[in-house]
């Protein structure tokens, strides 16, 4: 009985360890803390991408579709932002994270270099940067159910 007993410990204790070093996923459909938009995390090949899905405002002034009017490539420019692939080349490095991928903001036409990271299930720090990851911006953005 008692190494039974033993045996079934050391079993729960293999199982929670197994579940505690999962690793949690960005892969879905998120919005970031001003819920202009949201974006869909996908893989793309060996490594992660995402696009934009939805926006709030998805006409401009004039009620046409937002376009990518601040891209620095004029042949750029008349691309719809819906549908628009604005991350790529994001790995996986340790710790529920993701590196060495690039982020484009459509609203200044710059792109930075960025990370993604899992805090929970639903929610995740992105913060794009040049350089070093030191000095940059993070959002916190949210899995949209």
């Amino acid at each position: 009985m008692k190494k039974f007993v033993l045996l079934s410990i050391v079993f729960l204790f293999g199982l929670l360890g197994s579940a505690s070093a999962q690793t949690l996923s960005p892969l879905g459909v998120w919005t970031n803390a001003e819920k202009k938009a949201t974006f869909e995390i996908y893989k793309c090949g060996t490594k992660l991408c995402g696009k934009i899905v939805s926006l709030t405002v998805p006409n401009d002034a004039a009620g046409k579709p937002k376009t990518d009017t601040q891209n620095p490539d004029p042949k750029q420019r008349s691309r719809p932002r819906l549908g628009m692939v604005f991350m790529n080349g994001f790995e996986y490095d340790e710790g529920n994270k993701w590196d060495d991928g690039k982020i484009y903001d459509p609203e200044t036409g710059k792109t930075y270099s960025c990370y993604m990271k899992m805090l929970n299930a639903n929610t995740m720090e992105v913060k794009g940067y040049i350089g070093f990851s030191l000095i940059g911006k993070s959002q916190t953005w949210t899995r949209v159910k």
